[in-house]
């Protein structure tokens, strides 16, 4: 069989879009599909940290056939279509490296992201002022938007000078929650705890800690060492349901130590 190519690719999703095509494929939109995308980003994610290449690679098909598919409907009402995407994305890529692709050199990736940003918001409109925090995507999960808004805003020297002040205002933050809390106001509560969450991404800034990663790797935790509890719990021929805090407190710790010999 001969080798496939991104013009087969292109081919393939025009056939399953044509009026004789996939009935699936045919009734989808922009928004019918969006999910898809983040979906497929997350998975790739995830392939990622597990160095599992080959999923890796799949997932990579996955995310290109998402492009694929909004181009080719683009194309079906005269917006635009892979092509313009392409030479879109490359077009950009040149004007952002001129100390590549123009004259001039750069020593470093601090220096290529200073001129980085500075080209961007050159390309914005002049009458488009929105400071230096910029444009925000408005559906970033919200740990990553915090780190993107304390990284911009730390650019004006808005910013701890290191990461020990980070972590007093994480105490202050925490000793206004458990004020909330104490007047019983569940609104101050969840601002305060907002703020707390938002202090807590400041400081990992500071050890370049991804917080949604960060999270992430926290939940996987927790997800084994609850399933290592319940386990436990039913070598003793009981549940977890029912037992007493002190007696989940052990399992909790031997799961956390199985763990480690691991």
């Amino acid at each position: 069989m001969s080798q496939r190519t991104f013009a087969d690719l292109i081919s393939i999703m025009a056939r399953l879009r044509a009026p004789d095509g996939c009935p699936w494929d045919k009734e989808q939109t922009h928004e019918s599909i969006l999910s898809c995308l983040t979906e497929e980003a997350y998975e790739f994610v995830d392939a990622v940290e597990k160095k599992d290449l080959s999923n890796m690679k799949e997932e990579l098909g996955d995310l290109l056939l998402q492009v694929v598919f909004h181009a080719q409907m683009a194309s079906e009402y005269g917006a635009f279509d892979v092509q313009a995407v392409i030479e879109g994305i490359c077009d950009k890529l040149v004007r952002r490296h001129p100390h590549v692709f123009g004259e001039g050199r750069l020593e470093n990736a601090d220096q290529v992201q200073t001129q980085w940003d500075e080209l961007k918001k050159s390309e914005k409109s002049p009458t488009t002022d929105l400071g230096a925090l910029g444009e925000m995507p408005r559906h970033l999960p919200a740990l990553l938007k915090a780190l993107k808004m304390q990284k911009r805003a730390s650019k004006t020297g808005f910013d701890w000078p290191d990461w020990k002040g980070s972590s007093a205002k994480i105490a202050e933050e925490l000793s206004e929650v458990e004020a909330e809390a104490e007047a019983n106001d569940a609104e101050g509560v969840a601002r305060e705890i907002g703020d707390l969450l938002f202090a807590t991404v400041n400081l990992g800034r500071f050890f370049n800690v991804d917080p949604e990663r960060a999270l992430a790797a926290s939940n996987a935790r927790f997800i084994s060492r609850f399933q290592t509890m319940e386990k436990l719990a039913a070598e003793k021929g009981t549940m977890l349901k029912g037992m007493a805090l002190p007696e989940m407190d052990a399992l909790w710790e031997n799961a956390k130590a199985l763990e480690k010999t691991e």
